[in-house]
């Protein structure tokens, strides 16, 4: 359980950053749903933001109900998804990263804008596996 609720903390971090690999629900969304009742009784206190909310129900982790614990693991599988999917793309277009974007500070998505921009250059490697993650968020030029 511990395992679980470290990361769905990370969620915080990378669930933006991802979002189309996410999908639908966010993660957020999905452990709020999934431990509504345990959020209202243990932690209606708690000012929401910087991970308090995932700490308060590890606080309380013997109480959680079955529910509750499906939600975080759910939302974990789900970002160990997405982590890995984009570590495969980084690796993948490490060299197109490095050669057309070696200026672009990370974040906020400059890289991947940066990649779109140079459409024509990156490789075709590096386009599959962006395609293939469901990073790449517009369509070939033809």
């Amino acid at each position: 359980m511990k395992r679980v609720l470290l990361m769905v903390v990370l969620a915080a971090v990378f669930f933006g950053f991802c979002g189309n690999l996410l999908a639908e629900e966010t993660l957020i969304d999905t452990v709020a749903n999934g431990c509504k009742t345990e959020i209202a009784t243990y932690c209606k206190s708690v000012t929401p933001g910087e991970g308090r909310i995932l700490a308060c129900l590890y606080a309380h982790e013997d109480k959680l109900s079955g529910g509750c614990e499906y939600a975080l693991y759910d939302a974990s599988a789900r970002l160990e998804r997405a982590v890995a999917a984009l570590n495969y793309a980084v690796q993948e277009c490490e060299a197109d990263i490095t050669t057309l974007c070696k200026s672009v500070a990370a974040g906020q998505g400059r890289i991947m804008e940066c990649l779109e921009k140079n459409d024509a250059k990156v490789s075709k490697r590096c386009k599959g596996a962006l395609k293939t993650t469901g990073l790449k968020s517009k369509p070939d030029k033809k």
